[in-house]
């Protein structure tokens, strides 16, 4: 179990649910976010931000990205090729890779340099390029395959610091909050936010240092990019 954990998108679904199944299991939680009373700011779109939350978490043993973005306004995922557009497929990389990356970058450092430390972000099986068989939802499936190699060139690296440190992907399965809301369907398993925040602790602590630069699902599995 975590002694110090970071949260990075506390104030999402996901996010929320895991500060506090952490602060339950006796973790002293940071929680990161866009300014909101009660956490400390952080802006995946603003690297000073991000160094300073860093700074505000020494001593973390662990660090969660639970950040994501699906639909904005009047985006959404691209059905079709003809649906692509600059701007939103930037918006897309900008929030599910490249903020993602710059939070490794300024939090990587400040784990543990000997013994157990864990970074994880949340992905999506949709990124998963193998496992690709319907098309579509061009620009997240794309960022979020870009988070897992992202997770697994910063595995390799970490992995040069501290042979015990563990840097992995997470998929949480269908969860009921706003990223999903619109793309739920019936008949399909949907976790409430608090049961998938527990699913996901308890990938994290059955994991071991082989298991980094992963990409494993809400039930353990491990899937492939």
């Amino acid at each position: 179990m975590s002694t110090r954990a970071a949260i990075i998108g506390a104030t999402g679904g996901i996010g929320a649910a895991l500060a506090e199944a952490l602060a339950e299991e006796g973790a002293t939680v940071l929680r990161f976010g866009r300014s909101l009373p009660g956490l400390q700011h952080l802006d995946l779109l603003d690297e000073a931000s991000i160094a300073a939350a860093a700074a505000h978490a020494a001593g973390a043993d662990l660090v969660l990205v639970a950040t994501g973005l699906l639909h904005e306004g009047d985006h959404g995922p691209e059905k079709a090729f003809r649906d692509l557009d600059p701007e939103w497929l930037a918006r897309q990389y900008a929030v599910n890779a490249i903020g993602p990356a710059l939070v490794a970058k300024h939090f990587l450092p400040i784990l543990p340099k000997s013994g157990r430390g864990v970074f994880a972000a949340l992905t999506a099986r949709v990124g998963s390029i193998s496992d690709n068989r319907l098309g579509g939802w061009y620009g997240y499936r794309a960022a979020k395959a870009a988070l897992n190699q992202i997770i697994r060139t910063l595995a390799i690296e970490e992995r040069r610091r501290n042979d015990r440190s563990i840097v992995v992907a997470l998929h949480p399965g269908t969860v009921d909050t706003a990223l999903s809301k619109p793309f739920q369907q019936s008949g399909r398993d949907l976790f409430r936010p608090d049961r998938a925040a527990v699913q996901l602790l308890d990938v994290l602590d059955g994991l071991r240092p082989p298991d980094s630069g992963k990409i494993f699902a809400w039930d353990g599995a491990e899937i492939v990019p």
